[in-house]
């Protein structure tokens, strides 16, 4: 097999492939590493590489027999760990480190029959919508360089993007699986809370803010890769509904009638950028020519309350995470293991009482509950994925001053300096949402969510448009993915690097 034609394949195309024996798994492994070798000292997606042991597993048949057997595949460095392999969580503090165990989710991929070839860049943590940590630079959009892929499966999103992998594994706290899909024109879902396995080592991540599944080029990849991974694991804290049917079955189903409605103004900030605009008035055009209502509506939220509860659970949970890594390294914890931003959260988490973490939570189950109002009247809601196209690599970082005001804080007790760690959170509510306010919310309901590659804008940029069903429901959405994929396909719309 030529590259080319590995690359029109879907990763469910090359597993039938490799069923009739047309390919091997040997084949496309190698074609993957090949790729990899060609084009990421441009891209930076693949931080650990795996190409002898995938290799070996690929040559001697040791992948599972299941829907994606032989696929070459990408695991995001974050959001569940691999046995044997190094895991880092975009942080230093785990320089080093290799995860004893497969988290269930990584077990599963497994079991469907991929080969895993390496593992991809991420912010520190996944803190941020963007993708350039310290510890291993910055990842580039393979759309344009000179912009992020954005975060924080970023890495994996770029693996995708630039041809390397047809499906990568990601992982989504607050747009991390929707926003890179956005930016680099790929399918991303988010399912619904409760309905992917997050242990051994979870019972929850954020609150329950956290869910994971794949980037994508097409929607088939991403509904069988759903039904191969979906379900509780054992102990796990709640169950999203159960599904009447499996995805692959759903996206063969027509979409009916929906009424959808749509909002462009930004749910977490200001402003919508118009390129963001005109991709969601495009995607509702599109919607209603395939014969769905479309009404413009809002959902009623109250915004500063709840981006500052949004950011009071991560910094809770931030401290936590700190925590938990100097437990797995037997390292105190330092400020010099993490970036500014990272410790700065992990002193607010400190600081911040359990009655401040639980009003954040009852402001997040409060607004739960008026979103889920507000959806008895729809089917789906749709908005721009992003406020504005894929910024410019460095863009979002620290500008120099704020550094110096968090390398002021950086070694003061947060017991002494608490009440200015609290004043400059609300601060970063104010400003943190500016490119990506439109997923977070959703994080926040548990309600399933995706970024559909709709546009792309006038200096080639993709720009996603983000439909949200209500709780448990991705059925509806994987039906309405696979009727605009047909009506507009966008598998073969690739980046040339």
């Amino acid at each position: 097999m030529h590259y080319e034609e590995y690359r029109k394949q879907d990763g469910l195309g090359l597993a039938a492939l490799v069923q009739k024996g047309e390919v091997t798994a040997r084949e496309l492994v190698d074609l993957a590493i090949g790729r990899i070798e060609a084009v990421d000292g441009k891209v930076h997606s693949v931080i650990h590489r795996r190409f002898a042991r995938a290799r070996e597993e690929a040559a001697r048949g040791a992948m599972a027999d299941g829907p994606f057997r032989g696929v070459p595949f990408v695991v995001k460095d974050l959001d569940g760990t691999l046995a044997d392999e190094p895991y880092n969580a975009g942080t230093r503090a785990l320089e080093g480190y290799v995860a004893p165990h497969d988290s269930e989710m990584f077990a599963r991929f497994k079991r469907s029959g991929v080969v895993i070839v390496g593992k991809t860049n991420t912010p520190e943590l996944g803190l941020v919508a963007f993708t350039e940590p310290a510890l291993h630079g910055a990842t580039y959009n393979p759309w344009n360089l000179a912009h992020t892929p954005g975060g924080s499966s970023g890495g994996s999103a770029a693996a995708v993007a630039a041809g390397i992998v047809p499906l990568a594994h990601a992982g989504d706290g607050g747009g991390s699986i929707r926003i890179p899909a956005s930016h680099c024109g790929l399918f991303g879902l988010k399912p619904s809370r409760g309905r992917m396995p997050m242990g051994p080592d979870e019972g929850e991540s954020w609150h329950g803010f956290v869910a994971r599944l794949v980037v994508s080029r097409t929607v088939r990849d991403s509904a069988a890769m759903f039904d191969a991974t979906e379900g509780p694991d054992e102990g796990a804290p709640y169950v999203a509904p159960a599904l009447a049917r499996p995805m692959r079955e759903e996206i063969e189903r027509p979409a009916g009638k929906l009424r959808i409605a749509f909002s462009a103004r930004a749910l977490l900030a200001e402003r919508t950028h118009p390129d963001n605009r005109a991709a969601l008035e495009d995607a509702m055009r599109l919607c209603r020519e395939l014969g769905h209502e479309v009404v413009e509506a809002h959902p009623p939220i109250d915004v500063e309350p709840l981006r500052v509860a949004y950011l009071t659970v991560v910094a809770a949970c931030t401290a936590g995470v700190v925590d938990q890594f100097a437990a797995l390294t037997g390292k105190r914890a330092h400020p010099s293991q993490y970036e500014p931003v990272t410790w700065f959260l992990s002193q607010v988490g400190r600081y911040l009482s359990g009655a401040k973490v639980e009003g954040a939570r009852s402001t997040i189950a409060r607004t739960t509950r008026k979103v889920a109002a507000f959806m008895r009247d729809y089917d789906v809601f749709a908005t721009p994925t992003c406020a504005t196209p894929p910024v410019k690599i460095g863009e979002l970082l620290p500008k120099p001053w704020e550094l110096l005001a968090l390398g002021a804080l950086k070694h003061a007790s947060p017991t002494v300096v608490g009440p200015v760690l609290e004043k400059s959170l609300f601060a970063l509510a104010e400003t943190s949402f500016a490119a990506t306010p439109n997923t977070m919310l959703f994080n926040m309901t548990g309600q399933p969510a995706m970024s559909v590659p709709l546009f792309v804008n006038a200096q080639n940029l993709p720009i996603g448009t983000q439909f949200v069903a209500r709780y448990g429901d991705e059925a509806t959405l994987f039906r309405l993915a696979a009727q605009l994929e047909a009506a507009r396909p966008w598998k073969d719309v690739l980046p040339q690097l």
